[in-house]
């Protein structure tokens, strides 16, 4: 922390007082910076243990903010270490608001705030691709279930290279038969691939606490071109986020195969999650898991 705020302060040409983690995650963390008064700043850093990740989602953000309707986080810049370690940071504006996962204080509220995200939601979604698929360092001109088979074959041969992962014999052999049944599951699969946000849950959304009006949303994930169908499967860990995806699906439909397709998804993440931080959110993965286990017959 005190290597941050030493680097930060010369960063920027003034001293900072104090660097305080706002939250963290297994891969980066979020940090409020406070001047040499002892005031916070209006920007916001968010470290990552991965090199190149920072720069990867400085692009995102700027493109996200250039092609939608809703606001997202300022860029203000990238540190970088080259000579000595350390990790990434990506400066960003820092945002007034609540997480969208506080309860609106009205049914008619949360129904005018769900109808401000679904639109700024298919503002991206209007944005085709025009044949490309992958993250943001990556692009490729393939087709959506040819590039995440392979995106599976690189999680299943990582996942074997441990040996003390936390997953029982059982969870293995779901994985095993998920590679398996891939054909069969993205059979008939015909959707485009669009602009996504990549990590959209309640948390990524800030509105107004007093209004309960969209404000921004922030927190993108690194994926950039997948279908519609990709961004909406992690809105199922709450009675609001379910609201949320049916409140979508309504205005804009997807495959009728989503509805086994969304818990594949969930599956594969927890893994890529495991692979990539040692962590992973068991309820989720059985949830996934005991969800999908009827298209796997």
């Amino acid at each position: 922390m005190e290597q941050l705020r030493a680097e930060l302060s010369h960063l920027l040409g003034e001293r900072l007082s104090r660097v305080e983690c706002v939250s963290e995650k297994a891969d980066s963390a979020l940090w409020s910076l406070y001047d040499a008064q002892g005031n916070p700043m209006p920007l916001l850093a968010r470290s990552f243990s991965t090199s190149g990740v920072a720069q990867q989602l400085a692009w995102k953000i700027s493109m996200l903010a250039r092609s939608g309707t809703v606001r997202m986080p300022v860029v203000y810049g990238v540190m970088t270490h080259e000579e000595h370690p350390g990790p990434d940071v990506l400066l960003i504006e820092r945002l007034r608001g609540v997480s969208v996962e506080a309860p609106a204080r009205t049914p008619e509220r949360w129904d005018q705030l769900k109808d401000q995200i679904v639109e700024g939601l298919l503002a991206w979604h209007r944005q085709d691709s025009r044949g490309c698929v992958g993250t943001v360092d990556s692009t490729q001109e393939n087709l959506w279930p040819m590039w995440y088979r392979q995106r599976v074959e690189v999680l299943w041969g990582t996942l074997n290279m441990y040996h003390n992962t936390g997953l029982t014999m059982q969870d293995k052999r779901i994985l095993f038969r998920t590679r398996e049944c891939l054909p069969a599951l993205f059979d008939g699969f015909n959707d485009n691939c669009v602009l996504v946000h990549g990590n959209f849950t309640l948390r990524s959304m800030l509105k107004d606490s007093r209004s309960d009006q969209l404000l921004a949303m922030v927190g993108p994930g690194v994926m950039l071109w997948a279908p519609r169908e990709y961004e909406l499967f992690r809105l199922a860990d709450s009675g609001l986020a379910e609201d949320l995806l049916w409140h979508y699906l309504q205005r804009a439909p997807v495959a009728e195969s989503f509805l086994w397709r969304r818990w594949l998804y969930l599956l594969w993440d927890e893994v890529a999650q495991l692979v990539n931080t040692g962590r992973f959110n068991r309820a989720n993965f059985s949830l996934a898991a005991k969800s999908l286990l009827p298209w796997l017959a």
